[in-house]
């Protein structure tokens, strides 16, 4: 009966996520409906917010944060450096040499996790590498990284330490714990300036 449960909360969301999916007309999916759900099973595709949170500090160059929510979401509050690749956008051919690589660690992200999801669902299926989400969307982020709760004082000495590291991440990207209860600010870092990548021209003749 666990197992039944289990895998329903997998295959429930994943039903809703595929639904969702804009519709692909124009290039030939690589992963089958199972092997897609293999993946989605073992969610090897999830980065924890303290590991985004830690490259973030440390200004690791091959992070790079894509926000796939609304450019109006993503005007109001993103994550630092984040570029901006509405879902439905997602199949641009504009967009494909950052989504197509293996340079990058990309990172999806929206409010909660279904879009980013969404967006991680198509690039995999497509057979796109390197491209992951970020484990419980900003909503998560918020919760652990900006507002860590304190962990009672019977608590194992890890959880402390993950609390002190929470804290110093929050702090020192925001300045201060954001209070959930108000509408979240945008940034005071500008926009990362976004240069488009030329797509390389197809050789032209052959048999």
């Amino acid at each position: 009966m666990k197992a039944r449960i289990i895998l329903a909360s997998v295959l429930i969301p994943l039903g809703l996520i595929i639904a969702a999916v804009p519709e692909n007309t124009t290039k030939p999916y690589k992963l089958t409906a199972g092997q897609l759900l293999e993946e989605v099973k073992s969610g090897t595709q999830f980065i924890g917010p303290d590991q985004v949170a830690d490259m973030i500090i440390s200004k690791d160059p091959s992070l790079q944060l894509i926000d796939v929510r609304s450019a109006a979401e993503y005007d109001q509050f993103r994550l630092p450096n984040a570029m901006n690749i509405p879902l439905v956008d997602i199949l641009n051919p504009e967009w494909e040499g950052y989504i197509n690589q293996d340079v990058k660690l990309n990172v999806f992200y929206s409010n909660g996790t279904n879009a980013a999801n969404e967006a991680w669902m198509i690039t995999r299926q497509l057979g796109y590498k390197n491209n992951y989400v970020l484990q419980g969307g900003l909503n998560y982020w918020v919760e652990t990284v900006m507002n860590p709760e304190a962990p009672e004082s019977a608590s194992p000495n890890e959880e402390f330490l993950k609390y002190n590291l929470r804290r110093g991440a929050g702090m020192a990207l925001g300045g201060k714990a954001v209070d959930t209860a108000q509408p979240l600010e945008a940034p005071s870092a500008p926009k990362p300036s976004v240069q488009k990548k030329e797509r390389k021209k197809r050789v032209q003749g052959g048999c």
